[in-house]
């Protein structure tokens, strides 16, 4: 019988398989509420890293 994983695969550490339905979880219920950031937003701040203009985290992004 064949290994149905890919080359590379790994398995997670105890630790993270933990927390992961979890966050998952949260994320998707994030999603669902719209408590979302917009592509072109994340794209802006993204471009200003680096630069003398960098910007951080906006304060609203963060929960």
């Amino acid at each position: 019988m064949s290994n149905p994983r890919p080359p590379g695969f790994e398995e997670a550490p105890v630790e993270f398989d933990a927390t992961y339905d979890e966050r998952s979880a949260a994320a998707d219920a994030d999603v669902a509420a719209g408590r979302v950031v917009p592509h072109e937003e994340v794209t802006k701040w993204l471009r200003t890293w680096g630069t003398p203009d960098e910007q951080p985290l906006p304060r609203s992004w963060r929960r």
